[in-house]
């Protein structure tokens, strides 16, 4: 049984992963600030930890 959960949490990590890509590349598109600060609390939510900052 405890493949299945393991299977699950794979699985979470991996969308995770993929929704952070894409709002990485939402953040670098947006052009002015309350859709960056829109972006952020939503990578908040699914990972507190991570920063994101402009490219010079």
């Amino acid at each position: 049984m405890g493949r299945v959960e393991k299977g699950r949490e794979l699985a979470q990590r991996r969308s995770r992963k993929h929704k952070l890509k894409q709002l990485r590349e939402k953040f670098a598109k947006a052009k002015d600030e309350t859709e960056k600060d829109a972006i952020k609390e939503k990578v908040r939510k699914i990972s507190p930890f991570i920063v994101l900052e402009e490219s010079a």
